[in-house]
């Protein structure tokens, strides 16, 4: 990839790549971007092979010549809100928070304020706009109620980098869980895809028709009959990943509105899952970091209430 100026970057088409529909060939160069907003893009004009304008079904041929332009974002209408934010770390170019178990990470449908993302416009003085003006600088999303580690971008050049550790997996994402039932095997991988569910289309599931790989390992830390406390490492990012990985293995996650038992003993509201710890290389001065957060006290609690059976 060559940066022609901050906002614009262009590639070339290899012979792997032939045949290739032209949104995809840029969602897998741009992981940051959904396909969605990249089909947006081209619409729009603003993406061309061999100096033409490009159309997301255009098949690649060897050497073509791609080039996308990331428009500066449109002011954004979200409000800055004064929000309390559990900072672990943060410089010029990056922001690690501890995120906790209620809120949601990005303005959408039902939920323009509260969010992460309104807390960290009034904090910081910048975010990266590669995400557009609902998400800025979002790398990669926790749901609504889970907590625990989460980095964001302030600049373009270090959203882009993290991104690629992620897809690249050299990015290290550790996660503790509570879960139904005693797991026999003292650790193990579910390698299963994960794509919409068939039926129920606001649910993700394992299926093998219009999915994605997923891939999670999981080790048993501590056993208490009926429930297992486990930690669990992304190898890949799809969307409710552990929560649907440890459905599809019997083991739902303790709390879990969508994927759970409908009858839930303890008072914890959403799934008790943490994101624990996180690792990655700093995108501008290349140090190995690491961060951690504290179980929440409500998974806390729960443990406590395990141990004293």
């Amino acid at each position: 990839m060559t940066a022609l100026t901050n906002k614009t970057f262009s590639f070339i088409a290899e012979d792997a790549d032939k045949g290739k529909r032209l949104d995809l060939f840029l969602v897998e160069r741009l992981p940051e971007l959904s396909r969605t907003h990249i089909q947006r893009l081209i619409a729009a004009g603003e993406v061309t092979v061999n100096g033409k304008a490009g159309k997301a079904n255009y098949k690649l041929t060897p050497a073509d010549s791609v080039t996308i332009r990331l428009p500066e974002p449109k002011p954004a209408e979200i409000k800055a809100e004064a929000i309390p934010l559990d900072i672990l770390y943060e410089d010029e170019d990056i922001i690690v928070i501890n995120k906790p178990r209620g809120m949601v990470v990005h303005p959408a449908a039902g939920n323009y304020e509260g969010t992460l993302v309104n807390a960290l416009l009034r904090h910081c003085d910048r975010l990266s706009g590669i995400n557009g003006v609902s998400r800025p600088g979002i790398v990669h999303r926790l749901d609504k109620d889970t907590s625990g580690v989460m980095i964001a971008a302030k600049t373009d050049r270090a959203h882009l980098d993290l991104a690629r550790q992620i897809k690249e997996r050299t990015a290290g994402r550790k996660y503790v869980a509570i879960v139904h039932g005693n797991i026999k095997e003292n650790q193990g991988i579910i390698n299963a895809p994960i794509g919409r569910h068939p039926t129920e289309r606001k649910k993700m599931a394992v299926v093998f028709v219009n999915s994605k790989e997923a891939i999670t390992t999981f080790q048993v830390l501590e056993r208490f009959g009926d429930y297992t406390l486990v930690e669990c490492k992304l190898l890949t990012g799809r969307t409710h990943q552990i929560r649907v990985h440890m459905a599809y293995i019997g083991h739902p996650v303790v709390g879990d509105p969508v994927y759970g038992p409908e009858r839930q003993r303890f008072a914890i509201t959403g799934q008790a899952l943490h994101a624990a710890e996180l690792t990655f290389q700093h995108p501008i001065t290349g140090e190995r970091m690491n961060f951690t957060a504290p179980l929440p006290d409500d998974m806390r609690a729960i443990l406590d209430d395990l141990r004293c059976r």
